[in-house]
């Protein structure tokens, strides 16, 4: 990791002159830091984020670091704002969230910076907003990576699905874009259905159901997040008697991201084809490191790190992008992912 430290010196003048939390090594409240953390969670209803809350969980457990109660905004950005606000009122040094609509907390990010409280930003960049780190994988390459792989799998030609995550939501925003970015450039003779989502599985469904009936033809579907898709897309394509294995006549190819448990059990089953993997514990590892290193006044710079990321600058802060694997049948089975690690962890 490419970390530029403050001095001692340094340390001590800025606590004089600001009081910062993160120059306090010798505070009782949780070790090296010094401080308690806000961590928000950002929903319960995507198996993604259930997995993501049970590494904090155990994180926080193991005492990596020292948490006032979690809370879960679930969706609600009303929410987040309250819960941001509840955190500084019990004394929160620093505050980890995942806001999904990353336009909409501006406001309470001023907040934070003004009383000297740094963020870290799960999976999401907030569109505005001092940010001290966002940890997240690049969600353009998830674009194109799906595009490619579906492209390539069928030659060039046919009808493709995207169910599109919510726009407002920057992931959302770059999935969408690089996908069609990608198509347009490299797949001009695949037809490409654009299923804004919202990131709701029922509409996933309901807007497939209609496509199909439209276009019996459809050979691909790109799903913005397995977590919340793959079910209800399994479920009415069995029902209409379109799940047919990988590699037959008539087999719609099917690209997700997440790389949840059930994705994989999906891949090996032949139901669908290959998953981009969000790193689920590194994004909880990550989200509590960065934690800590604010609270001891770290810095870091652009660059390669040591856990086989790339911290990028971004307009608002430092975003530390996480490698995401392609999944497939080839390597499904490979006990470094995440979702083939939960049974060991739990």
């Amino acid at each position: 990791m490419r970390v530029r430290t403050t001095s001692a010196a340094a340390c001590a003048v800025l606590l004089a002159v600001t009081a910062l939390a993160g120059c306090n090594r010798e505070s009782s409240d949780s070790g090296a830091g010094g401080g308690k953390v806000g961590i928000d969670l950002p929903r319960s209803d995507s198996d993604f984020w259930n997995s993501y809350q049970n590494y904090i969980k155990k994180s926080v457990k193991a005492g990596d670091v020292s948490a006032l109660p979690l809370t879960n905004s679930q969706n609600d950005i009303g929410k987040l704002v309250a819960n941001v606000q509840t955190f500084t009122d019990q004394g929160a040094k620093a505050v980890v969230m995942a806001p999904q609509d990353t336009g909409a907390i501006a406001e309470s990010l001023n907040t934070l910076n003004e009383k000297k409280i740094p963020v870290v930003s799960v999976d999401t960049r907030p569109d505005k907003g001092d940010i001290y780190m966002v940890v997240r994988a690049d969600n353009k390459a998830y674009g194109t990576n799906a595009c490619t792989y579906l492209g390539e799998q069928l030659k060039g030609k046919g009808k493709v699905v995207e169910f599109q995550g919510d726009l407002s939501s920057i992931n959302g925003r770059d999935r969408s874009e690089a996908f069609k970015a990608c198509m347009d450039k490299d797949f001009p003779g695949i037809e490409v259905f654009e299923l804004a989502t919202d990131w709701k599985g029922d509409v996933a469904s309901a807007k497939l159901q209609s496509t199909l009936a439209a276009h019996p033809d459809i050979n691909g579907i790109y799903m913005q997040a397995g977590g919340v898709f793959l079910q209800p897309t399994l479920a009415l394509l069995e029902q209409k008697k379109l799940l047919k294995p990988a590699g037959t006549d008539g087999h719609i190819t099917i690209i997700s991201n997440d790389g949840i448990p059930e994705e994989f059990d999906a891949i090996r089953a032949g139901k669908i084809d290959a998953t981009i993997s969000q790193p689920a514990d590194l994004y909880a590892k990550y989200a509590l490191y960065y934690a800590k290193a604010a609270l001891d006044g770290k810095t870091f710079e652009e660059g390669p790190t040591d856990h086989d990321s790339t911290i990028i600058k971004i307009p608002n802060g430092y975003e530390d992008q996480l490698p995401a694997p392609l999944v497939t049948k080839e390597n499904v089975d490979d006990p470094k992912l995440w979702a083939n690690q939960l049974e060991k962890k739990s």
